[in-house]
């Protein structure tokens, strides 16, 4: 049982990493129908800004508490800007044209960002500083519980919390959700549709970048092809609960990240990464709108 709790506690860190970068794939497909394959990229980014600002600023000399939310927000910070500058440069002059071409542009956008960050960054991995130091809040034979997951695991739903909050109550989630339902008619009723679409971008990359400050707490070691397979896993997970549903992006990544570590522990280390595809092709096969997600007809 205490083995299980442990691969529980590794899976629910894992998962909720997971549903943050799910969230900013299942929020621009909710308001634009675009699969934005270059998201896994920004969470890349969102570590190498923590790894040269904590540097730059001796945060990473003295790890600390203060220096870890400093860390965190100005990863969040530069990747909303990154994610704005993506949207208006890549995706605004190509927003009449067929998906194709949109869906095409996100996978030159990743490819740029990815052999871009080897020429800035090098090809050579960065270690990441411990902002945080480790402490085990609890230990016995076969169950150890330290700080940083439980750390990651808060962090992460606060910022899910905040992020429903906005969506929901405030002026700027209302024309996002009247956006994501008609963009037309929104328009229509006065919403600046522009800038709503670069504020669901600069949301959903905010926490890509969040998710790079907190994968790196835990596996220090970063490059710039890092964001590749989180990415491709978060959509996974998006998928799997329901693409353009926030709470599907959220229970889809919880359910990855358990499933991931439950495999990795109980049958074998190598069959980690399968099951997230193995996954994706069961939810295709048997629900392909997710499991929160709705049917939505659409007129020819």
């Amino acid at each position: 049982m205490q083995e299980f709790l442990q691969q529980l506690v590794n899976g629910v860190s894992w998962g909720s990493i997971y549903a943050l970068i799910a969230l900013g794939y299942t929020m621009v497909y909710g308001v634009l129908q675009l699969i934005n394959f270059a998201h896994g990229d920004v969470f890349m980014l969102g570590a190498f800004f923590g790894f040269y600002f904590s540097r730059w600023t001796k945060i990473a000399q003295e790890p600390t508490l203060f220096g870890f939310f400093a860390t965190l927000l100005f990863a969040m910070a530069a990747c909303a800007l990154v994610g704005v500058i993506i949207e208006r440069a890549a995706y605004k002059p190509l927003r009449e044209r067929p998906r194709l071409t949109a869906l095409i542009t996100a996978i030159g956008v990743s490819l740029l960002l990815e052999n871009g960050g080897q020429l800035l960054f090098g090809v050579d991995p960065k270690f990441f500083p411990s902002l945080i130091s480790e402490t085990r809040l609890y230990e016995s034979a076969n169950l150890v519980i330290s700080n940083l997951p439980v750390i990651i695991l808060v962090v992460s739903l606060a910022l899910m919390l905040l992020l429903r909050f906005i969506v929901m109550k405030t002026t700027i989630g209302k024309a996002m959700r009247a956006t994501a339902f008609n963009r037309e008619a929104a328009a229509l009723m006065g919403i600046n549709t522009n800038n709503v679409i670069s504020f669901t971008f600069l949301l959903g990359s905010a926490l890509a970048g969040a998710g790079g400050i907190l994968v790196a707490l835990t596996y220090p070691k970063i490059d710039p092809l890092m964001g590749l397979l989180p990415g491709l896993k978060a959509f996974v997970a998006a998928v799997l609960g329901g693409i353009g549903n926030i709470p599907g992006a959220v229970l889809g990544g919880m359910i990855l990240g358990v499933s991931e570590t439950m495999v990795a522990g109980y049958i074998s280390s190598t069959l980690r990464d399968a099951i997230a595809f193995a996954l994706l092709v069961v939810i295709l096969l048997v629900k392909p709108t997710g499991l929160l997600g709705s049917r939505v007809g659409e007129k020819v």
